[in-house]
C-alpha cells in the first residue's frame, strides 16, 4: 500500500475524527475520499471525508479588505505560512488483523496521529469487502450531506474499481443503496439524485 501523508489528527471521537493540515497540502484529499489512520500491530482505522475548511487568520482578515492582493503575497501565504485547514472524517470501519470490517472502531485514532489519503490498492480492498455495510454510517450521520458524499465517493471508488477489474461494482452499490433506502424516499431520491449528477 502506497499511500500520501495529508495531515494529523487533531480530535477524535468513535464516529469520526478531524484532521488538521496546513493548506499547501489541499491538493492531495478532496470531498469523498477513503483515509486511513494506521496504528500499532497493522490495525487501521477508515473514514470518509466529508467536510474540508479552512478557518481564518489575522493576516488574511485584513488582506481581504485590500482592493487588490498581490499574487507573490498569495502565493507565499499558501506555500510559507501555515494556514489552518482541517477535514472532517466520518468513521466507516477499520482493518484488524487483515480483515477489513465496516464496523464503527473499537478504539479512536489518537492526536498527532498521522492521516494517510488511501491508493486505488486499499480502496478497492475497502470497499469490496463484505456487503456495504460501511453505507450504514453515512446513512445514519446526522447533519452531513449524505447523497453528495455518498455520489463522490461512489464516483471515485467506481474508477478504481474499474482499473481493478470490477466495473459491475457501481450497480452493485446503487442496488444496495435502493435496498437500504426503500423505507425513506427522500433521501433516496437525494441521494439517486446527486449520483445522476456525478455522470459517471
Amino acid at each position: 500500500m502506497k499511500s500520501i501523508e495529508i495531515g494529523r489528527l487533531l480530535r477524535a471521537g468513535t464516529s469520526g475524527f478531524v484532521v488538521g493540515c496546513n493548506v499547501s497540502k489541499v491538493n492531495y484529499p478532496s470531498f469523498g475520499a477513503l483515509v486511513a489512520a494506521p496504528q500499532e500491530n497493522g490495525y487501521r482505522l477508515y473514514g470518509l471525508i466529508y467536510d474540508i475548511h479552512i478557518e481564518d487568520d489575522g493576516l488574511v482578515r485584513q488582506l481581504v479588505t485590500v482592493d487588490t492582493v498581490n499574487e507573490s503575497v498569495i502565493a507565499d501565504n499558501r506555500i510559507n505560512r501555515n494556514v489552518p485547514l482541517e477535514m472532517s472524517v466520518l468513521a466507516v470501519g477499520y482493518r484488524m488483523n487483515e480483515r477489513i470490517y465496516h464496523l464503527l472502531p473499537p478504539r479512536p485514532p489518537l492526536s498527532l496521529d498521522s492521516i494517510h489519503l488511501c491508493d486505488d490498492d486499499e480502496l478497492v480492498a475497502f470497499t469490496s469487502a463484505g456487503r456495504f455495510g460501511y453505507f450504514r454510517h453515512v446513512l445514519r450521520a446526522a447533519d452531513l450531506p449524505v447523497g453528495e458524499l455518498l455520489a463522490v465517493h461512489l464516483q471515485q471508488t467506481q474508477s478504481a474499481q474499474a482499473r481493478s477489474g470490477n466495473p459491475a461494482w457501481l450497480h452493485a452499490a446503487t442496488q444496495e443503496l435502493i435496498t437500504l433506502l426503500r423505507d425513506d424516499y427522500p433521501t433516496l431520491m437525494s441521494v439517486l439524485g446527486a449520483i445522476a449528477d456525478c455522470q459517471y
